[in-house]
C-alpha cells in the first residue's frame, strides 16, 4: 500500500496543474470539473445534462485545450448522417478503387453537442466506437486512438426537435451529470471575467502519456472484499428491491445493468485516486454512485405520477442498505 501511495503521488503531480489551466476559463462547477476528471482517469464517456449558458462546453472545449490531444467538437443537429461522424468510402474513377475518408470521430477527446438533436441512426453509428473503441467504414474497421472519450451534452428543458437516446446508448456513458446554476459570488466573477475583453489563452499542460500512466495506476487501487460486495448489493437492490426489504415495489420498470456495477468500481476507483488514496472507501461509492446509476433506473409511471424519480431510488436504496 506504501508503494502504490507513492506512484499515486506521483502520477496526480499532472492535476494541479490541469486544474490550473481549467480555472483560467471556468469559473466554480468544481463537481462538473472533478466528474470530467474522473470520466478522464477511469476511461468512460460523460453526458452532461443542464440547461443553456452553464459553461457545459466551456468546461469540456477548456479541458481539451489543456491536453496535448486532438479535439474534435461535433454539433449534432436533425439532418446529421452517420457518414458524417465516422466516415464513408469515396469513389476514384481514376483506379476504380474505394478510399476510406475519415470522420471526426478519430479524435481522442469528442464533444458532441446536444447529441439528442440527432436521430437513432446517428445515436447507433455512436455505440460501436463508445464501446469497442473502434471504427468500422465498410468492409474494414480502425481503432482508435488511445485515450477515447466522448463527453456529450443535452438540454433538458427544450423538447422541440429533440430525439430520446436509445438505452442501449444512455448506458454506454459512464456518467451523466446535471449541472445547476453558480452562486451569485460566483456569477459575478464570471460576468467580470466574460466581458474585460481580455483573450485567455489555454496551454497544454498534460500530455496523453501522463494520462494513461495514471489510468495505470488507478487500475490498481485496492477495491476491499466488503466494498465490492457493498458495490453489487447497490446495483441487484435496483433489480430486486424485495429482496433488500426496501418499500419501492412499484417504482422500477428497470434496475441497472451489470455495466452499471462495472462502472461504479472504476469511477470509485478515480475518485479515491483523486483524493490521493489507494484504496476505496463507502465515501468513494457514495460520492459517485448517484452519477453512475441516474441514468440506468428506470422508473414506473407510478412513481413518475409521484414525482418520483430515478434520483430518489438510489437515494431510498442507500438508506436502506447497511454500509461497511
Amino acid at each position: 500500500m506504501g508503494t502504490l501511495n507513492e506512484r499515486i503521488e506521483k502520477e496526480c503531480a499532472f492535476i494541479p496543474r490541469l486544474l490550473s489551466e481549467i480555472e483560467k476559463v471556468i469559473v466554480g462547477q468544481k463537481y462538473l470539473i472533478e466528474r470530467l476528471l474522473i470520466g478522464l482517469l477511469a476511461n468512460g464517456h460523460i453526458l452532461i445534462e443542464g440547461v443553456p449558458g452553464l459553461a457545459k462546453t466551456a468546461s469540456v472545449k477548456t479541458l481539451s485545450q489543456a491536453i496535448d490531444t486532438k479535439f474534435q467538437r461535433i454539433q449534432f443537429t436533425p439532418d446529421l448522417l452517420p457518414a458524417d461522424l465516422i466516415g464513408t468510402l469515396i469513389y476514384n474513377p481514376k483506379d476504380g478503387a474505394f478510399l476510406t475518408k475519415k470522420g471526426p470521430l478519430f479524435a481522442n477527446i469528442i464533444l458532441a453537442d446536444e447529441i439528442n438533436r440527432a436521430p437513432a441512426k446517428v445515436q447507433s453509428a455512436l455505440l460501436e466506437a463508445m464501446q469497442e473503441r473502434q471504427v468500422t467504414i465498410g468492409e474494414n474497421t480502425f481503432k482508435l486512438d488511445d485515450p477515447f472519450l466522448v463527453l456529450a451534452t443535452q438540454n433538458p428543458i427544450e423538447q422541440e426537435g429533440t430525439y430520446p437516446l436509445p438505452e442501449a446508448q444512455v448506458d454506454r456513458f459512464m456518467l451523466k451529470l446535471k449541472i445547476t446554476y453558480p452562486t451569485k459570488e460566483e456569477e459575478r466573477v464570471i460576468m467580470d471575467r466574460m466581458t474585460s475583453g481580455s483573450v485567455i489563452v489555454v496551454n497544454k499542460v498534460v500530455s496523453p502519456q501522463e494520462i494513461i500512466r495514471a489510468r495505470e495506476v488507478v487500475s490498481q487501487v485496492y477495491v476491499d472484499d466488503r466494498i465490492k460486495d457493498y458495490i453489487v448489493n447497490i446495483v441487484a437492490a435496483s433489480r430486486d428491491p424485495e429482496n433488500y426489504h426496501l418499500n419501492l415495489k412499484g417504482y422500477i420498470l428497470y434496475g441497472a445493468s451489470p455495466r452499471a456495477t462495472i462502472n461504479l468500481n472504476l469511477a470509485a476507483k478515480a475518485h479515491a485516486f483523486l483524493k490521493r488514496r489507494g484504496y476505496v472507501t463507502p465515501e468513494d461509492i457514495k460520492a459517485i454512485a448517484m452519477d453512475v446509476l441516474r441514468h440506468r433506473i428506470l422508473v414506473t409511471y407510478e412513481a413518475e405520477a409521484e414525482e418520483i424519480s430515478s434520483e430518489d431510488v438510489i437515494q431510498k436504496i442507500f438508506e436502506g442498505l447497511p454500509i461497511p
